[in-house]
């Protein structure tokens, strides 16, 4: 089983300590077996905090020594201003080393960057430490606008609930966007946000303000297989195309076609892994109209081809 050792520092964020228990468990096999062995490494009572408040220790049955033997290591966020313990730098390196998978969430990245796995990488954080981050490690290139950065052995997420967003990302990686889509209604949030959308997202309740793109994306979503305009979608939201491209972004964090791209990308995701639909047929109904165009945009951002992605992802 794939081993997920989650390292628990002094003064681990108890929001981030719970956000890869809670989404790596909720993954299960065709059988309903778990997909992951979620272990949570700790030496001796490591304090968690909550805010400004230590309010309590967390115990575990796993040490630190279990992180070198682990297939994915993920480091909740820790007080940004201090230094790692050595010794879970040092074992930071050995699984990397080794070949494992090490990701970050929030200010977890500067346990990362502590142990040299930023160095040369594209990397981001919390926007509030985005320039510590930099300064203290100026051969990082850190990036303080978006949700994670996905370097493939090494992965950062910026703060508190963009590590939701990380660690769907992991799962959609090793068990596909059905997969990533069954946790993320569990936990009662969109199925995809990629990591290129910006953390500085306006949010609106539904239905309060007249700007509101509720009803839009919905439509957006029921017509992925149309062909679909600009101009069709600020008619829909009554909306000239530049009001539009403004709420939109505010909004979502992106433009009103890329948004819709990465919608069509993933139900072309769904329907690969799902049906034995031709790619004719998906490239159809996704809205691509050709099997070259779906594999040129699927490629981009998928990083392989649908047949490849069927292969690999289809029960």
């Amino acid at each position: 089983m794939h081993i997920v050792a989650i390292l628990a520092l002094d003064g681990v964020s108890a929001f981030d300590l719970a956000i890869p228990c809670q989404v790596f468990a909720l993954v299960t096999g065709p059988d309903g077996s778990p997909s992951y062995d979620v272990r949570v490494c700790v030496d001796r009572d490591t304090v968690a905090t909550a805010g400004p408040t230590a309010p309590f220790r967390v115990s575990s049955s796993y040490g630190w020594d279990e992180v070198p033997a682990a297939d994915t290591v993920v480091v909740p966020g820790i007080p940004a201003d201090g230094t790692p313990d050595p010794r879970a730098v040092r074992l930071l390196r050995e699984a990397a080393a080794g070949g494992a998978r090490v990701a970050s969430i929030c200010t977890g990245a500067f346990a990362l960057a502590h142990a040299g796995l930023l160095e040369g990488r594209r990397a981001t954080t919390h926007w509030r430490f985005a320039d510590a981050l930099a300064e203290r490690f100026p051969g990082t290139s850190v990036d303080p606008s978006v949700l994670y950065v996905d370097e493939g052995a090494v992965l950062t997420s910026a703060g508190i609930a963009a590590g939701l967003d990380l660690c769907l990302h992991m799962v959609r990686r090793d068990h596909g966007a059905a997969a990533a889509a069954a946790a993320a209604r569990m936990l009662v949030m969109p199925p995809q946000r990629t990591g290129g959308q910006a953390q500085f997202i306006e949010y609106r309740a539904p239905g309060t303000d007249s700007a509101d793109l509720g009803e839009t994306l919905q439509w957006m979503r029921g017509k992925l297989g149309e062909p679909l305009s600009l101009a069709d979608i600020a008619a829909h939201a009554m909306m000239s195309r530049r009001s539009l491209a403004r709420h939109f972004r505010a909004q979502t964090g992106t433009t009103p076609l890329r948004w819709l791209l990465a919608q069509r990308v993933q139900r072309a995701r769904e329907l690969l892994e799902t049906t034995g639909l031709p790619l004719t047929r998906v490239a159809e109904a996704t809205g691509f109209g050709s099997v070259e165009t779906l594999r040129h945009h699927f490629t981009r951002q998928v990083g392989t081809t649908p047949s490849a992605y069927r292969a690999a992802f289809r029960h």
